[in-house]
């Protein structure tokens, strides 16, 4: 590969990283979603944690149970943030090394691919870890018969 030379150059490199920028804002939105989920669920925690000196026995155990599973959540939720926080790092790594290989005249097809799967696996860890906190979200979720 030539090193970039012109503005056609420059703007076939910018055409290449079009796709993984998308990809980029993708995951800023889910990242946006779950930073989101993450405020309501501590958001909660505190709410029953303040409640819980006035608390009856009996209402104990089914508020420590209810804060167990908050607890589950915010560390699912968690994983997920810190999974695509990674993918987004790996992301923004392939459009980098794209501009640097046409700028260095450096071929790097390996480096990129291996970085794109990187990103790509730590997006479904990421979502997997999504999945298991809405379950955990939606089985805490009883409905009393009348």
């Amino acid at each position: 590969m030539q090193a970039l030379s012109g503005i056609n150059d420059v703007a076939h490199v910018i055409q290449l990283a079009v796709a993984p920028v998308f990809l980029l804002t993708g995951v800023g939105a889910i990242l946006s979603v779950l930073v989101n989920r993450l405020g309501r669920v501590v958001d909660r925690f505190r709410v029953l944690e303040q409640n819980l000196p006035a608390v009856s026995e009996a209402a104990l155990a089914s508020l420590q149970i209810e804060m167990a599973n908050l607890a589950r959540r915010a560390r699912m939720i968690h994983w997920a943030i810190g999974l695509c926080t990674g993918c987004a790092l790996l992301v923004c790594m392939v459009i980098a090394t794209l501009f640097i290989g046409s700028i260095t005249a450096v071929e790097m097809p390996a480096v990129i691919a291996i970085l794109f799967i990187l990103a790509m696996l730590t997006l479904v860890a990421g979502l997997v870890f999504f999945l298991r906190e809405i379950a955990l979200a939606k089985g805490s979720i009883h409905v009393i018969p009348r």
